[in-house]
């Protein structure tokens, strides 16, 4: 039984009624930052057990009538072509993907607007590419000083240059393929733009961490700076609502440095802000919904600890610096915690060391641990699949679900065919080798049937995995880290 710190739930329909809340509190009329991940959000559901990746899809198809969507995407970010990290795909193939599965969840997609535009004919191109499939596409451009020019943001020659959006429905939910994609600038022109046709329309964000009523050395929020390192973002406490209210919140410092000149540009759209704190403007309910403290402290953990191997691993490819990691190693400080927390950190290394090649290891739901050492025919991660398959299963670790004979054919067709130079089955061949053998072999087909029991385990392998690995154990489920060294 998997452990559970998290109420979904409940979490949906509080949400939801929340939102619904925010939008009465001006003139039927709400522009929703989405902070974050629409779906597919792994850092939550890693963070708070029980909080499923497409909550906030989930949620957002209850207001379904009420919203429409609005994907900003930067023209810079088209003209470098830049990557999603997790996916592997530009931000503008990105963008048609985010449509496609809106349009599949009845979610109504309004239009895309381009922000930071400044005639750039990758931007053009992408413009036309798709304006022909029928959707709408506004420019909203580049303004000196900004965000701290108020006097000429707030003006016809500021947000007035920028392309109104013609939107239909009470709530307009503003979402991007990645962050710096403009989605705060954007909501910020829908308001001047609106206010000049008369209709006092309201913005609020929609940020899940960090979470705005836990301590601010609370594990979750500090997962969330591991997170972020990158960005170098940091927990602070909201001194605009301590102030206003003597109430102690957390928000994180790009909204509580930018929230003063948010406010001058509310005074001067409106002649008063409607908020006195950046928690004001959030709208998220997370908090709320925790319903075992504990275990989400605990899962937050593991995640700040895997977080300091992904920055290894990057420093590794110089695609982060040392001072990325150092940050990771202070939040892990701060959560009181070394790498060691990681029980099959210390597991994975000893085996190591004693067979003098990789090995890998992995914790099951019941604390237990299961290991895999590199072998004349499989990998380190591969055998350990067999290992923990075995132990759910409760077979003999003596059994061998798959016949050496057999895998013995699959490696002659990757050295002699295929040109590898390693004749190791990887995880992915394991498991395919594994449902051959489970047509014929009970305890085979026993053991694939307990495939879904490995997700959420923790995993560490002593040296780095191959691309193939790493993306298969993720199919699973599986929370990797992984040593930053190639055997």
């Amino acid at each position: 039984m998997k452990k559970i710190g998290f109420d979904n739930e409940k979490y949906l329909s509080m949400q939801s009624a929340h939102i619904k809340e925010r939008i009465g509190h001006f003139d039927n009329k709400l522009y929703l930052e989405f902070g974050g991940k629409l779906f597919d959000d792994y850092h939550a559901s890693r963070v708070l057990p029980g909080f499923e990746p497409s909550s906030k899809l989930q949620m957002l198809m209850q207001l379904a009538d009420h919203a429409e969507i609005v994907i900003a995407i930067s023209a810079a970010d088209i003209e470098k072509n830049k990557v999603r990290g997790d996916l592997g795909i530009t931000y503008d193939v990105e963008v048609m993907r985010l449509i496609d599965i809106y349009r599949e969840k009845g979610l109504y997609v309004g239009s895309v607007v381009i922000t930071q535009y400044s005639g750039q004919s990758s931007a053009n191109i992408f413009k036309t590419k798709l304006e022909k499939r029928g959707i709408k596409v506004y420019l909203h451009y580049l303004i000196a000083g900004y965000p701290h020019n108020v006097s000429l943001i707030v003006s016809k020659d500021g947000y007035g240059r920028n392309d109104y959006i013609e939107t239909s429905r009470p709530l307009v939910v503003i979402t991007a393929p990645g962050p710096g994609s403009g989605k705060m600038a954007t909501c910020l022109s829908q308001l001047y733009h609106e206010h000049l046709r008369g209709i006092r329309a309201g913005y609020a964000k929609f940020e899940t961490f960090p979470i705005w009523n836990l301590p601010l050395k609370h594990p979750v929020n500090l997962a969330y700076e591991a997170a972020t390192a990158d960005l170098n973002d940091v927990n602070m406490i909201d001194p605009f609502h301590l102030e206003t209210y003597g109430i102690t919140t957390v928000n994180y410092n790009r909204d509580v440095e930018i929230f003063p000149v948010l406010s001058a540009i509310f005074e001067t759209i409106y002649g008063e802000s409607p908020y006195k704190s950046p928690t004001d403007m959030g709208v998220n309910m997370a908090g709320n919904c925790i319903i075992d403290d504990e275990v989400c402290q605990e899962a937050s953990k593991q995640e700040i600890i895997r977080r300091y191997y992904e920055s290894l691993n990057k420093l590794a490819d110089d695609r982060a610096t040392e001072q990325e990691v150092f940050k990771i190693e202070m939040v892990m400080s701060q959560a009181k915690i070394t790498k060691e927390y990681r029980k099959v950190v210390k597991t994975a290394m000893e085996l190591a060391q004693t067979e003098n090649a990789p090995a890998a290891a992995m914790e099951l739901e019941d604390g237990s641990i299961e290991c895999g050492k590199t072998s004349a025919l499989l990998g380190p991660c591969a055998a350990m699949i067999l290992n923990a398959l075995k132990a759910l299963a409760h077979i003999d670790h003596d059994i061998h679900l798959i016949s050496p004979h057999a895998i013995e054919p699959i490696q002659d067709l990757k050295t002699s065919y295929l040109g590898s130079k390693n004749p190791r089955l990887h995880v992915d061949e394991v498991l395919i080798a594994l449902s051959i053998s489970a047509a014929t072999d009970p305890n085979a087909k026993k053991a694939l049937e307990q495939l879904p029991a490995l997700k959420g385990a923790q995993v560490h392998c002593s040296s780095r995995l191959a691309k193939i690995d790493i993306e298969t154990l993720k199919k699973l489920g599986l929370q990797v880290t992984m040593e930053p060294t190639f055997s």
